[in-house]
């Protein structure tokens, strides 16, 4: 795997897991979708109770932790949603159960379940309480002041930040990778929870939070790490937060941001940086071409929780678009993709995925031979594809793209802090 991809290396699931997943599909069955209609509430606390005995897998980073987000605080961050329609409930099971490979993008609407606010939603996003806007990367890079302010109200902000566990809809996705449906997923949040999770076939497009990154020597250290130094060099700083915004970002006064001291890198002394992709940078050629090659090999396209509006995500859209892939979306309010896609659903993600059953589906463990088998029938360089070569080098890397995200900044979880 090449490095900066957030794939784990495959295990062997234990009996515990083995287990789980009947009771789990059981339960799902039970609750899904009857003449009566649908069950609102069991995809929150019906499920969690199903999930307590399935052990999390680790962060890649020191501090992970091992509970789910708890239901009744949770929803602060959530914009108001439709209830739940049997009719279109019905549809999104049939669009995934007809799904072989799936591509699943998300967004930060999928986290905000999870306590974290995102940016545009309506009425409780960032961008419709205040004024205020993310801190830019050119400007990151350019100015002390700007660094120093960014890091004071991120340690603020880290401990409940790291806190934040993932919701049912996270395990739902991961439930999803281990019994074969779910192909590869690629997350624009930057919050880990889809890692926490326990998710392996995984692509951060954005980077995560939980790392740091030196912008001299490019070393990556554990964001646990850093607020252990925040601590030893502001031992006496008290800073109360006004407010809190995406990705661990507060809000501080400029009297309190000013006497906060930023410690450089332990190896060279160089500037630090959170390991993601600022308003204004870019995602990395080599990591888009890898999103496109997961996406060749996928015979449809979910998006759960995200308006789009970033274009280093739409894109992926677009592509699935010309490829004629079938594409369904879970998000509340509008998306750039509702004129093309197969399918849209204005729900909560929380709400809507569990209730999705997998009836016959193939563990990942129990179809490794024969995919390996498959795969090594065919060469390495030719994934089995919907699209062809000029489909997606139409897509790849140009300045147009780089210029609409500068312009355009959107909700899907970069990290705050202007």
């Amino acid at each position: 795997m090449q490095p900066g991809f957030e794939m784990r290396s495959k295990t062997t699931p234990g009996q515990k897991q083995q287990a789980v997943l009947p009771r789990l599909s059981a339960r799902l069955r039970k609750r899904s979708i009857a003449p009566s209609g649908v069950q609102r509430e069991m995809s929150v606390t019906s499920l969690l109770k199903v999930l307590e005995g399935w052990p999390m897998r680790g962060l890649h980073c020191r501090g992970s932790h091992s509970s789910v987000a708890k239901a009744d605080q949770t929803l602060a961050f959530v914009p108001a949603s439709p209830p739940l329609d049997p009719a279109e409930v019905q549809k999104l099971q049939e669009f995934v159960s007809r799904a072989r490979r799936l591509f699943v993008l998300t967004g930060a609407g999928i986290s905000t379940e999870s306590g974290i606010p995102d940016y545009r939603s309506e009425g409780v996003g960032l961008y419709s309480r205040t004024d205020r806007r993310p801190v830019q990367h050119a400007e990151f890079l350019r100015s002390a002041r700007a660094r120093q302010k960014y890091w004071a109200r991120n340690f603020v902000g880290w401990p409940q930040f790291s806190a934040h566990q993932p919701n049912v809809a996270h395990l739902a996705l991961r439930n999803w990778e281990a019994l074969g449906k779910l192909h590869w997923l690629v997350t624009q949040n930057v919050d880990a929870l889809h890692a926490k999770a326990g998710s392996q076939r995984l692509t951060e497009l954005h980077g995560c939070i939980h790392r740091v990154l030196c912008l001299s020597c490019g070393d990556r250290t554990p964001r646990t790490d850093l607020q252990e130094r925040f601590e030893a060099l502001n031992p006496t700083w008290r800073a109360e937060a006004h407010g809190v915004a995406p990705d661990g970002d507060v809000f501080l006064s400029e009297e309190e941001v000013r006497t906060f001291l930023v410690p450089p890198c332990c190896k060279c002394g160089g500037n630090l940086k959170p390991d993601v992709t600022f308003f204004g940078d870019s995602v990395s050629k080599e990591k888009v071409d890898f999103v496109y090659q997961r996406l060749g090999e996928a015979d449809s396209v979910l998006v759960a929780g995200s308006s789009l509006q970033v274009y280093s995500a739409y894109k992926f859209a677009l592509a699935a678009r010309d490829g004629k892939l079938p594409m369904a979306v879970v998000n509340i309010g509008p998306t750039r993709a509702d004129s093309f896609v197969t399918l849209k659903l204005n729900s909560r993600c929380g709400e809507l995925l569990p209730l999705i059953v997998l009836k016959g589906a193939t563990p990942l463990w129990g179809r490794a031979a024969a995919s390996n088998a498959a795969t090594s029938s065919q060469s390495s360089s030719s994934p089995t594809s919907a699209f062809n070569t000029p489909v997606l080098a139409k897509f790849r890397g140009s300045k147009d793209e780089e210029k609409e995200d500068n312009e355009n900044p959107g909700p899907d979880s970069q990290p705050t802090g202007a």
